[in-house]
């Protein structure tokens, strides 16, 4: 429904409020980046946050009273109010989206901004998990208008208000207006910490995920899964050789490739996998800028004078080993200049994955990355209990 057809007394925001602003830091307009060819969303589109706060409840009142309220704080939003536990809700972002599917919020995810950009194919694997991507809206139609979030009416917006403002081009008041009028936003753009506008405290994958949890109220959900995610990680840690190879990521400007968006393995949870496996980032000890950052397109002359030790091709997307080998990897071995990459010459020409990563595809990316990058020590079997995240996923746990 519209913000107009609302029940009695105020809109649906008296019940949703911020207890802090909405937009705040430097918002100083960006544009320029990208992470691939196909439409962009005006660009493709941590430390721990200093003011971790408890949920707050309080008992409902009487029998059939209203349910516990309780606050999430979230930087750079401040505090959201929640009289309940929101039933409809959408991010911009994969990563978020992905989030709160780990939850079991799958049925009440409305909307993402670039459905190819969100590695929902990957939830084929787990037994009892999916999306409804037939009903599910691409906020993302060359453009992204105000009216859709409107027609959506969702009880809450799992998007930082600075993304809006700063890669969608937003204006402060259209995201005031949408706070005010339909739901509010509440989320911390993550995925990359190159952009000059976000100058206040970061997440990491997980301190994202649990202020999610906080949101729906699945707290036992979050800690099972991040049990389990440590678990993982500690195996794989125990098993990384010594040696480990400096990896450039890049995304292909057109396929097959000519040139690439670079990436570097930052902070941001885009870079999780790198960092979880232990790599080395070929370009950052170059110097070479970052896509996001407004970086420019790099060819194989410069590959070439970076020649890492391996390359990691970026990807959005259902990407299957046939179409990566048929489009980049026997592309790279023909030409005459990215043949002699050592990378294609030791066969470390892999795929990177998707940028935007929660939870799940995490786990994911990870097992895929881990074993191309180290065959001897993971060879073609799987890091994790496919069953045992379906599992925590569907509530059996």
């Amino acid at each position: 429904m519209s913000s107009d057809d609302s029940t009695d007394g105020p809109t649906r925001r008296r019940y949703l409020a911020y207890g802090g602003a909405i937009a705040t830091g430097g918002l100083a307009g960006c544009t320029g980046d990208s992470d691939g060819p196909a439409g962009t969303e005006s660009a493709d589109p941590t430390a721990t946050d200093a003011t971790e706060t408890p949920q707050t409840a309080t008992e409902a009142d009487g029998e059939g009273g209203d349910e516990a309220a309780y606050d999430v704080t979230m930087e750079p939003v401040g505090t959201v109010s929640f009289e309940s536990v929101p039933e409809t809700w959408f991010p911009y972002t994969g990563d978020y989206a992905d989030m709160g599917v780990a939850l079991g919020q799958a049925d009440g995810l409305a909307a993402v901004g670039v459905k190819a950009r969100f590695a929902s194919h990957l939830y084929e694997e787990l037994p009892g998990v999916s999306v409804d991507e037939e009903s599910l809206v691409e906020l993302w139609q060359n453009g992204t208008d105000k009216e859709a979030f409107y027609e959506l009416d969702a009880d809450v917006h799992v998007i930082d208000p600075n993304f809006m403002v700063n890669r969608l081009q937003w204006s402060r008041d259209e995201v005031a207006e949408i706070d005010e009028n339909v739901g509010p936003f509440l989320g911390n753009t993550i995925f990359s910490h190159v952009y000059d506008w976000h100058d206040y405290p970061y997440y990491d994958l997980y301190e994202a995920f649990e202020k999610l949890a906080e949101v729906f109220q699945e707290r036992e959900r979050y800690e099972a899964f991040a049990s389990y995610h440590d678990e993982v990680i500690a195996d794989v840690e125990s098993r990384l050789p010594e040696d480990r190879p400096d990896v450039a990521v890049v995304y292909p400007e057109q396929v097959p490739p000519e040139s690439y968006y670079p990436y570097l393995i930052g902070e941001g949870t885009q870079s999780k996998h790198w960092r979880d496996l232990g790599v080395d980032d070929a370009l950052a000890v170059h110097g070479i800028t970052d896509a996001q950052a407004g970086g420019a397109t790099i060819d194989y002359e410069t590959l070439l004078e970076i020649d890492p030790d391996a390359l990691a091709v970026r990807l959005q997307g259902e990407i299957t080993p046939e179409y990566f080998d048929e489009q980049i990897r026997s592309h790279l071995e023909s030409h005459d200049v990215a043949s002699e990459l050592t990378a294609v010459q030791n066969d470390r020409v892999i795929y990177g994955g998707v940028t935007y990563q929660g939870p799940i595809v995490h786990l994911f990316q990870l097992e895929r990355a881990a074993q191309a990058l180290y065959p001897d020590a993971f060879g073609g079997e799987e890091l994790f209990d496919r069953d045992r995240v379906a599992a925590i996923v569907n509530g059996e746990f």
